[in-house]
């Protein structure tokens, strides 16, 4: 019951936490909105102010809950199917697939056929077809073997960042701005449809981690020892390989290349609430949506009225706290 109560505790604080950075990032940016005026705002007639906060800030403040969140949970599925809390979306060149099929697009224009969809398309494509490469090279005897899952994810990430480099040397200066800006991530998508996919994406993917959340933690304790508890490995770790995948996938499609969010969210919640996958996977998902609503807002503020990619923010300060972190456990 005590452990219970805390975990109550930690999951109502992080609600908090999420709910303060969205209020935050509604009233912040190069037009300040004081936060006792944002209900009237909201509520009242047509203006320029509620323009900006409806038509510019919560669509960023839904993907950043979405694609923070989707990160997250992906970075909790993939180390507690790895048993290393250094594996994170990224690592299994998901990513790299998508970026490499949105230089693809960028360069051979596929904008001039799919419109405002191009990149999301091409990038979903290339995430799935890493996905797809991934699944079937790791395939042994109907079984997917997860230390060749790992390397195989990457020596493709090394791949395709060779490739990303060789677009990049032969793009135009237009198409290098574009290629640059989109792998370093944003969460400046205000079509709707897009908005609307991540999140339901992301809650779907939040449902189905917890549903295998008792054998995630069965997992952690070795293959062997999980099968002897009832758990049936294969279908366990497919399941969970999908539902990671689908998350990284949806999330770099709609929000381009955001590095950390996945590593580090995990790693500090999990020292927060202990290794219990039941509680933290919902709590990794809500840090991980209120470390990239806050890491957008300090992306639109410090060089304003101009913005940074969030994956700038997101690399700088993720970069430091798992630093801090680990020399704080070797201090101990």
């Amino acid at each position: 019951m005590r452990k219970t109560g805390y975990w109550t505790l930690v999951i109502v604080v992080l609600g908090a936490v999420l709910a303060a950075a969205a209020i935050v990032s509604l009233a912040v940016g190069a037009v300040s909105i004081p936060l006792w005026s944002l209900p009237s705002v909201l509520a009242g007639a047509d203006s320029v102010e509620r323009n900006i906060l409806l038509r510019i800030r919560l669509p960023r403040i839904v993907l950043g809950f979405a694609v923070g969140g989707s990160l997250s949970v992906a970075g909790v599925i993939l180390q507690g199917m790895f048993r290393n809390p250094l594996v994170e979306p990224y690592t299994l060149g998901i990513s790299g697939g998508a970026a490499l099929a949105v230089c693809i697009g960028i360069v051979f224009g596929f904008s001039r056929v799919l419109g405002t969809y191009a990149l999301p398309v091409a990038g979903f494509a290339g995430a799935l077809l890493v996905v797809i490469l991934l699944y079937t090279l790791s395939m042994r005897r109907r079984a997917v073997r997860i230390q060749h899952l790992l390397l195989t994810g990457v020596m493709i990430s090394f791949v395709v960042s060779s490739l990303i480099m060789l677009f990049m040397a032969v793009a135009k200066t237009d198409d290098l701005q574009g290629i640059v800006f989109w792998t370093m991530g944003s969460l400046d998508r205000s079509d709707t449809v897009l908005m609307i996919i991540a999140f339901v994406t992301s809650i779907a993917g939040l449902g189905g981690a917890l549903v295998f959340s008792r054998d995630l933690n069965a997992l952690m304790v070795g293959e062997e020892d999980a099968m002897h508890l009832g758990v049936n490995i294969e279908f366990v770790k497919r399941a969970l390989f999908i539902i990671a995948s689908v998350l990284t996938g949806v999330a770099v499609a709609v929000g381009g290349v955001i590095g950390f969010v996945g590593l580090l969210v995990p790693h500090i919640m999990r020292r927060i609430t202990g290794s219990d996958h039941r509680v933290l996977i919902i709590a990794s998902f809500l840090a991980g949506a209120a470390f990239l609503i806050l890491s957008d807002t300090v992306a639109r503020m410090i060089i304003a009225p101009l913005e940074l990619p969030v994956g700038v923010i997101t690399g700088i300060a993720g970069g430091i706290l798992f630093i801090i972190l680990l020399s704080r456990k070797r201090a101990a």
